[in-house]
């Protein structure tokens, strides 16, 4: 007898999925994948239709009624917040008469932080909801879908089901079993070793450095982050992708993983970096000043991390996309995935072409910049 067929549905955004539900597929271990944090960018106005973002989580549900498999889908009518730049295929695709907007993309909006995309309570899922997010792009007529940031070990299952691999590079900080950040120096060279001392006290001096998460965080708190986070943000991306709402939401609903870094000169905050503590590893996110002090971004988002991730025992840091400055400071480079599934014949054959050249140029800088690390030789 014939199995019976998997349905796949399209829920009505994060927030209408019974908390206890979602984070029964997506575990504990990624706080960017928990109910309260995709729920939070929902309520808070963060990610919607009117932010490009619409949510569109795709769900297979069990024998039980509860969800057994769901994929964090959004359909974006633009490619920014992604992290993983696809500006050159939308260029391709229109100038040939296609629309490429909306596209489907299985993320974690604004955030270039690796982790599952299919999320699991039943392993025996996963190919049907790859299917669920080809069925959604084909019978919408999508261009494509994009599952950006991917574990390592999801990949093969978009590989199997023929989706196009793309290869990225981070810098990720490794903990070697430090007591200490001075344990972690003695592995550097002693020029890198000297100069990353040098950085701190220059950083440091006359400022205080606090650290604030859980109850201990207050209003006042994010009302000093917000500036710091508009000024970047605005620097960066023309205008801040979160809302004001968002961070309160944030430490209300997950504050004993929020790490907050302050920068302080006489008791008033100059500089901040916000992280989340997840199963292991400490996951720098935004970071901003009102005063341009050497070396104090270096000193918030780089080293008060290794120092956090050394108290808590955690195995790494990861702090973000891009930064070949963060070689210097001890963070390795890692390679990041992304799966894309693109339905039209011509295009899937000229994008995987490109891929193939991409995958090996970056093969190769990581290569070069492995040679760069401040880590002493054979240490």
């Amino acid at each position: 007898m014939d199995a019976s067929p998997i349905t796949a549905r399209i829920a009505d955004g994060v927030a209408s999925i019974p908390a206890a539900h979602w984070d029964a597929c997506a575990g504990n271990g990624n706080p960017f994948l928990s109910h309260a944090f995709l729920s939070s960018l929902e309520r808070s106005g963060s990610v919607g239709v009117a932010a490009g973002w619409q949510p569109v989580p795709v769900v297979i549900d069990g024998a039980d009624g509860m969800p057994a498999a769901i994929a964090p889908a959004y359909a974006k009518s633009h490619s920014q917040g992604e992290y993983v730049f696809d500006h050159a295929w939308a260029d391709a695709w229109e100038r040939a008469g296609g629309d490429y907007y909306p596209k489907l993309q299985v993320a974690v909006p604004f955030t270039p932080v690796p982790g599952p995309r299919l999320l699991l309570r039943d392993g025996a899922m996963a190919p049907a909801l790859i299917a669920g997010l080809e069925a959604l792009a084909d019978n919408n007529r999508l261009s494509s879908a994009h599952v950006t940031f991917v574990d390592a070990a999801q990949l093969p299952l978009f590989q199997q089901a023929g989706w196009l691999v793309r290869a990225g590079t981070q810098f990720h900080w490794h903990n070697r079993g430090y007591a200490d950040f001075d344990g972690f120096l003695a592995d550097l060279s002693s020029r890198k070793r000297k100069a990353i001392r040098k950085e701190r006290e220059r950083a440091r001096e006359g400022l205080t450095i606090r650290h604030v998460t859980g109850a201990e965080i207050i209003e006042a708190h994010w009302d000093a982050f917000w500036i710091f986070y508009q000024d970047t943000g605005s620097r960066k991306w023309g205008r801040p992708y979160l809302t004001r709402s968002f961070f309160s939401m944030l430490g209300a609903a997950m504050g004993d993983q929020v790490l907050l870094m302050f920068a302080e000169r006489d008791g008033r905050p100059i500089a901040g970096a916000l992280n989340l503590i997840g199963a292991d590893a400490l996951y720098g996110r935004y970071w901003g000043c009102v005063e341009d002090v050497p070396f104090l971004h270096f000193e918030l988002c780089y080293y008060q991390a290794i120092d956090a991730a050394i108290a808590r025992g955690l195995a790494r840091v990861e702090a973000g996309a891009q930064g070949e400055h963060k070689l210097a400071r001890g963070y390795a480079p890692v390679t990041t995935w992304s799966a894309h599934y693109i339905p039209d014949p011509g295009f899937r054959r000229a994008i995987a072409d490109y891929l193939v050249r991409e995958r090996e140029a970056v093969a190769q800088e990581q290569e070069f910049l492995g040679d760069m690390t401040p880590f002493r030789r054979g240490g």
